[in-house]
């Protein structure tokens, strides 16, 4: 197998799985029981949210424990109380549905390469706006966006209506799922008021995330319950899960230098072997993008036949954004940066991480190479 989406999911790594397994079996005790293994769980739990904090510059007592980036970003556009947002127009689904049911959301245009026209966001921010959301990085195109700069924005704003007397706050929240163990991601440097953080990303486990929330951020409950995570997360704690989360976050941040240039020379590689064909178009903006992506565009091309083709040959691409394209929908982010519908339909989103290797490229570039021959031989036969 040659599996060439990381950004859909990564494996567990075999550290967090050892992590993990104690607490199914042996310490499983519920965390908020009063007994002495109980209360060792509790304190093994604070201490793996310190730990996933740390990494980020953070505290644990600021965190917010979640089932995934999805619901983290539904308890952070609590922050909005259904006012204005603004989000970019390359957001993820979970953004752009939290967006939908506010009193007004508006999209901040991006360039061709899919990053926030910083200009377009200046002329949107009205008194109006409560939230604005934008992710660290694209999950089709691997755009990395200027996150400090749309802070120092916000922070302009921000004063001036304190100098007006206006009472209306302004937050800004930033998903970071999809950059978490490629590029450093701190607090102190992204200057952000809400950090959304997702396991299935880093070679942890599917179905943990977290919030990290800066403390004059007024938030209700989406999870209503027992009161646990400062009572905004009713529920158990997912003891296992977050242990898992904390110790892949450390491995992502420990190896973070020597898995980026790994991982940018198999891309190279790969790239030069998709080169051979001049109609392939490389996506995105590769001085502004995650080390791990190449989104490629072939014309006249129909993408999902490619990807059956291939899979036929043990090896795993995307059209896009795994939740988009298993509806069918034409993407939102294509389309944002100006790909026709037959643009679209031609893209494939090739991500590498820890299962790829040199020889994994080679092969890899050489059977895309083939099965596009294949079928523009057969869309010429077809028209004869």
């Amino acid at each position: 197998m040659i599996y060439l989406d990381h950004a859909a999911a990564t494996p567990v790594s075999e550290k967090v799985m050892r992590a993990m397994q104690r607490y199914y079996a042996e310490d499983f005790f519920n965390p908020s029981a009063a007994y002495l293994p109980a209360t060792k769980v509790r304190k093994e739990y604070e201490a793996a949210k310190d730990m996933i904090a740390q990494v980020i510059g953070a505290k644990g007592v600021d965190l917010v424990m979640t089932s995934g980036a999805t619901e983290s970003i539904n308890l952070a556009f609590r922050a909005a109380e259904r006012r204005s947002v603004l989000i970019s127009a390359i957001e993820h689904p979970a953004v752009l549905a939290n967006a939908k049911v506010a009193a007004h959301y508006d999209e901040i245009n991006v360039d061709k390469f899919g990053r926030v026209d910083l200009d377009d966001l200046r002329k949107k921010i009205s008194p109006e706006i409560r939230l604005i959301s934008v992710g660290l990085a694209s999950g089709e195109l691997g755009t990395i966006q200027p996150i400090a700069e749309i802070a120092e924005i916000v922070k302009a704003e921000r004063q001036r209506r304190v100098s007006a007397g206006e009472g209306n706050p302004i937050y800004l929240h930033c998903d970071a799922s999809q950059g978490l163990g490629l590029v450093e991601v701190k607090i102190n440097r992204l200057n952000i008021d809400m950090l959304t953080l997702n396991a299935a990303k880093v070679y942890g486990p599917k179905g943990v995330g977290a919030l990290w929330v800066a403390h004059h951020v007024k938030l209700t409950p989406v999870v209503f319950g027992g009161g646990q995570e400062r009572a905004l997360r009713g529920g158990t704690e997912n003891v296992a899960g977050v242990v898992g989360f904390a110790v892949a976050m450390q491995e992502a941040e420990k190896h973070l230098s020597a898995e980026k240039k790994r991982i940018a020379k198999l891309r190279e590689i790969l790239k030069k072997v998709l080169s051979e064909d001049e109609a392939i178009v490389f996506l995105g903006n590769p001085k502004r993008q995650l080390v791990n992506f190449l989104p490629i565009l072939i014309p006249v091309i129909d993408a999902e036949r490619l990807i059956f083709k291939l899979e036929r040959e043990d090896i795993y691409v995307s059209t896009g954004a795994a939740c988009s394209a298993s509806k069918g929908e034409k993407s939102r982010t294509l389309k944002a940066i100006g790909l026709s519908d037959e643009e679209i339909a031609g893209s494939l989103r090739i991500s590498l991480g820890k299962l790829t290797s040199g020889d994994d490229m080679r092969v890899a570039g050489e059977l895309i190479l083939k099965a596009v021959r294949e079928e523009r031989d057969r869309l010429a036969g077809s028209n004869k």
